[in-house]
């Protein structure tokens, strides 16, 4: 995930001897938020959805279950950073845009156009994995729904049985890890070509950590994408999840840097 493009002023002047690159238009960074978003959520849901169990729960003799969803989840961040962030930064989740704008990496008023892009381009990426679910043999759309199609919950909707309080928690505090992760690797001082590789991975870990509790969000257009497909309960619990990863990047984006100095958050 490169450092975002939006925070260096179109036509600013560029040091040592390297020619000035133009800035990308606004169209082509919210383009290319909402195709990281897309690919994201058709990996990461799509593959929750198609592949954790298969042929199928009762005989899961080929399924990647859960340490292969989070590794969908982490490898599609990874390759979106790279074929996108170099466009848009590569966002690809609304709290990652607020939690950059609060760390002063990002333009607030970018911030709604981006949100917008990711919800949109979430969206489509779940209605694709739903016309594909939709030509599955038998009944298999109707129980990928009846089974949340991979949306986040808690109480009994959670897949370790985890309440309310323990999903709020998880939420915020790894997504708060998840913008500590990217601030650092996209810092000026850091090594950029590294940085989707070492977000990919945090991203995996962090799905490793808490499918079990909320069937992890840490990301609100991939929560909303998959709620809309999974039904009233899912509906009922989005809010949460809409919330709490916002409330984790904001804090993460605001601490930055007071604790490790302006040297890190250019």
């Amino acid at each position: 995930m490169a450092r975002s493009t939006a925070s260096v002023p179109a036509g600013a002047p560029t040091t040592g001897t390297a020619p000035s690159v133009p800035s990308p238009t606004l169209t082509g960074r919210l383009a290319a938020e909402a195709l990281g978003t897309f690919l994201l959520v058709l990996g990461g849901v799509g593959t929750a959805v198609f592949a954790a169990n298969f042929p199928d729960a009762e005989s899961n003799t080929l399924g990647v279950g859960f340490l292969g969803v989070a590794l969908a989840f982490g490898l599609t961040v990874l390759v979106g950073a790279y074929a996108f962030g170099p466009v848009s930064g590569g966002h690809f989740n609304p709290a990652v845009t607020l939690g950059l704008a609060a760390a002063g990496r990002f333009a607030w008023r970018d911030a709604p156009g981006y949100l917008v892009a990711q919800l949109v381009g979430g969206v489509i990426g779940s209605s694709v994995v739903a016309a594909i679910a939709a030509g599955g043999e038998g009944d298999f759309f109707t129980a990928a729904r009846e089974g949340g199609f991979a949306s986040n919950g808690f109480g009994e909707h959670s897949p370790g049985g985890f309440g309310l309080g323990a999903a709020i928690l998880t939420e915020v505090v790894l997504t708060a890890v998840f913008l500590l992760v990217i601030l650092g690797t996209t810092a000026r001082v850091a090594a950029p070509g590294l940085a989707p590789l070492a977000i990919g991975l945090s991203l995996t870990l962090i799905h490793l950590i808490s499918i079990p509790v909320t069937n992890t969000s840490v990301n609100p257009a991939r929560s909303l994408a998959s709620a809309i497909w999974g039904g009233g309960d899912a509906l009922a619990q989005l809010w949460v999840f809409l919330v709490f990863p916002v409330v984790g990047g904001l804090v993460a984006g605001f601490l930055y840097r007071p604790l490790f100095g302006r040297s890190m958050t250019e």
